[in-house]
């Protein structure tokens, strides 16, 4: 696969990870297009096997596998979504999954990891720790390392969520998704690209874990410094093919407050019986933080996943 996919390679994926996967249900709310002064559509990948859109991009890497690659089992570093869709992934093909995850994840996200059949480790919550101890278990197991997003199957994988909307929805204006290490993002952009090229692609992103903002507005890559926000999913830096594809297929990155993200959370909640995550919350966020952007625009957002630890509400 090309270090940019392109538009076969998405349907391709698209084609590949259908059995394994939910063509999940676009979600509207007549409060929400109040609110936004527009008409808005949430992808609910929420209820997406293994709860995130990440199950899009581990299955398509997982099943793109030769025989003699899958047997040596796989490997990765995640907070989270990605861990568990990956073990899941691994476990429907019968090959082992290892995944060093930081001590400070979520405990839903840990259980759900060990749930599908990963063989966790744990590591500093920093991204050094978390590099060298994955490269440690490699050593040990003989595995193949699958990164959460700067690979071109991921991304492939990622862009399917955005095909399936813009092909149910093909007349929006605009279709924003949340962004950290940016799999999801350029793999929206990619697709926007191809199978609606008129519509605009936005990326929401925390104020405070800001650096896919930096790097886009200076066209150089910033690293993330001390991430601090409570959308975890989105503490990652951008990768070196997603900061590409980023600048230059993205129209924009909105960032968002800690309150803002909070308030979007709950909006979802109450008012669509939904359960999302903090991170799924940010692009909701961006539409009360820049109402003028989404104002008598059709607006699909990407909801990128529900795995919330009930026992650690922010409004609690």
């Amino acid at each position: 696969m090309k270090e940019v996919p392109d538009m076969n390679e998405i349907l391709e994926s698209h084609a590949r990870i259908r059995p394994y996967i939910h063509n999940t249900p676009v979600l509207t709310s007549t409060f929400l297009d109040n609110l936004a002064d527009g008409k808005i559509f949430l992808k609910c990948e929420n209820f997406q096997k293994a709860g995130a859109f990440k199950s899009r991009g581990a299955c398509n890497t997982v099943f793109l596998m030769t025989d003699e690659e899958a047997c040596r089992g796989v490997a990765t570093h995640s907070s989270g979504n990605h861990a568990a869709a990956l073990a899941r992934a691994a476990s429907l093909r019968g090959i082992p999954c290892h995944v060093v995850m930081p001590s400070n994840s979520a405990a839903v996200k840990i259980e759900a990891t060990r749930f599908y059949g990963g063989l966790v480790t744990f590591c500093e919550p920093v991204l050094a720790a978390r590099e060298s101890t994955l490269e440690e278990v490699i050593s040990q197991t003989g595995a193949i390392e699958v990164h959460s997003y700067n690979d071109p199957r991921i991304i492939a994988g990622q862009a399917t969520a955005a095909l399936e909307l813009v092909t149910n929805f093909p007349d929006l204006d605009i279709v924003m998704a949340p962004v950290g290490g940016g799999g999801l993002l350029s793999g929206t952009a990619l697709s926007v690209k191809y199978f609606s090229p008129d519509t605009r692609v936005f990326g929401a992103e925390p104020a405070q874990a800001d650096d896919a903002f930096r790097s886009f507005q200076s066209r150089t890559f910033i690293r993330s410094e001390k991430p601090d926000t409570i959308a975890d999913g989105l503490r990652t830096s951008l990768g070196s093919i997603t900061f590409r594809i980023i600048v230059d297929e993205v129209d924009g990155i909105l960032t968002v407050t800690e309150e803002s993200i909070i308030q979007a959370m709950l909006i979802i909640w109450e008012r669509m019986k939904i359960i999302i995550e903090p991170s799924s919350a940010v692009p909701v966020a961006a539409l009360l933080t820049y109402p003028e952007l989404f104002r008598k625009k059709r607006t699909g957002i990407i909801i990128s996943g529900g795995n919330v630890d009930l026992r650690d509400l922010p409004w609690k």
